[in-house]
């Protein structure tokens, strides 16, 4: 076994930066306490009236010691962004990146997950789904540092996944594709919000029970032949799995395969044909992931993700001034009025891979999954699972209105939040629920 690995997580992107240390910290051996103040200056950082490189405080004691930073955005680009103070156990680390200042907290694995899975879930959760999601958050940031898997590592089977990482890049594809991924971040391993995992650090006081599901898996990791998986998840599925190369990279993996998001009922229509898809979507399958109970929901969705409880199956209505608009807003091209928005290609959930925009200026065919979701939204559109419906009025050719009707939350890939909360709630433990969303993963304990 290894020891516990630290994180480098970024966590503000300022010409300059407040922060308090709350604890003693070193500088160079110079104790440091108290209220501080940088700033970016051609290509270095000011700090007491002196420029340097870098800047790294290092608490006298990891555990105890604190930073606050001051105005962290949170959410960015999503409809509830804000500003808070946010505190942080472990080192302070400032660097130049960009023209700005970057602000990254180095932090023990274990003490990241507590922030992470309290800040991802709710304080009422069950025990067996902070668990199930202690291990996939876990198997997330480490999958691409690659740790030694010690006597579990099959360096023979590992040619594919070390494929994928020579391959990844923040933002891939052609000038019709698009996708991105979390090393968008070279500096750092991961940042602090929804790009990567929502991370805030002691802001938020950890429940015991988070404490514990953490504790109880202390190490433990997915692998899928040798390999650390790239464990995703979303808040819902819609009732079948999303496939990883529908989404990001053209790679297959098994473990996050098409799966029915159900026990009794295991079937699969082809949600890649048009027909099949449009059904799917227009209907309520049973699905682990199919809830309204809002006991249940309160366990996922934080105060500000609990607007709405139609996330299933929804609708979203846009006129043809505010579809054309939003468009141009979104994407930055003018395709005139739109025409019709067409599908393309559907993954194995029925979301949409390309989808076409008939306009009267031009046409285009955008992808993948979130660059869909994030044209058609003034954040992002739930998902990119929908069927969409015309009506027209006194134009017969150019539609007054458009309605998507839509299915679940998210990329739907690994994990469904929602899924895994029904699960936790009939009673299936956190590596029952690992198997179903992971089929063919093992866990195993990394240190």
């Amino acid at each position: 076994m290894t020891q516990e690995p630290k994180l480098t997580v970024g966590i503000m992107f300022e010409p300059e930066i407040n922060f308090s240390l709350l604890g003693k910290y070193t500088y160079e051996g110079q104790t440091v306490l108290g209220i501080q103040h940088v700033a970016y200056a051609n290509g270095k950082i000011a700090w007491n009236g002196k420029l340097y490189d870098e800047l790294l405080f290092t608490p006298q004691d990891e555990k105890t010691d604190a930073f606050e930073l001051i105005d962290v955005t949170i959410g960015i680009e999503f409809h509830w962004e804000r500003k808070e103070n946010q505190k942080f156990t472990g080192a302070l680390k400032i660097i130049v990146e960009n023209e700005k200042l970057t602000a990254i907290n180095v932090v023990s694995v274990e003490d990241y997950l507590t922030s992470v899975i309290s800040s991802e879930m709710s304080a009422t959760a069950s025990l067996e789904l902070l668990k199930a999601h202690a291990v996939i958050s876990r198997s997330w940031v480490l999958s691409p540092l690659n740790p030694p898997l010690g006597d579990f590592e099959d360096s023979a089977k590992q040619t594919e996944p070390a494929k994928q990482q020579a391959l990844k890049s923040p933002l891939r594809g052609t000038s019709e594709l698009k996708w991105y991924e979390r090393d968008a971040h070279t500096n750092f391993d991961v940042c602090a919000d929804d790009h990567c995992q929502r991370y805030q650090g002691i802001t938020r006081a950890s429940t015991e029970i988070v404490k514990q599901a953490i504790a109880e898996t202390c190490g433990q990791v997915l692998t899928y032949e040798g390999k650390i998986c790239d464990a995703r998840f979303s808040k819902c599925c819609g009732g079948v799995f999303e496939e990883f190369q529908n989404c990001w990279n053209n790679i297959y993996y098994p473990y996050l395969r098409k799966t029915r998001d159900y026990k009794s009922d295991t079937s699969i229509p082809d949600l890649t044909i048009e027909s099949e898809a449009e059904k799917w979507i227009r209907t309520l399958p049973e699905a682990f992931c199919n809830t309204k109970d809002k006991q249940i929901l309160s366990q996922v969705l934080n105060n500000y993700d609990q607007e709405t409880t139609d996330f299933y199956r929804w609708k979203v209505a846009y006129s043809q001034k505010e579809l054309s608009e939003l468009i141009l807003k979104r994407s930055g091209v003018d395709y005139g009025k739109i025409i019709d928005l067409l599908p393309i290609e559907r993954g194995t959930s029925g979301r949409l891979i390309k989808l076409k925009i008939i306009g009267t200026k031009r046409t285009r065919t955008i992808g993948k999954e979130l660059e869909i979701r994030r044209t058609l939204s003034e954040s992002h559109l739930y998902s990119s699972a929908f069927v969409v419906d015309k009506e027209f009025s006194v134009d017969k050719e150019i539609p007054s209105k458009f309605i998507l009707t839509g299915a679940g939350w998210g990329h739907g890939v690994g994990l469904c939040q929602i899924g895994a909360s029904v699960m936790g709630e009939m009673g299936y433990d956190y590596k029952e629920i690992l198997e179903h969303y992971y089929p063919d993963s093992k866990i195993v304990n990394l240190y």
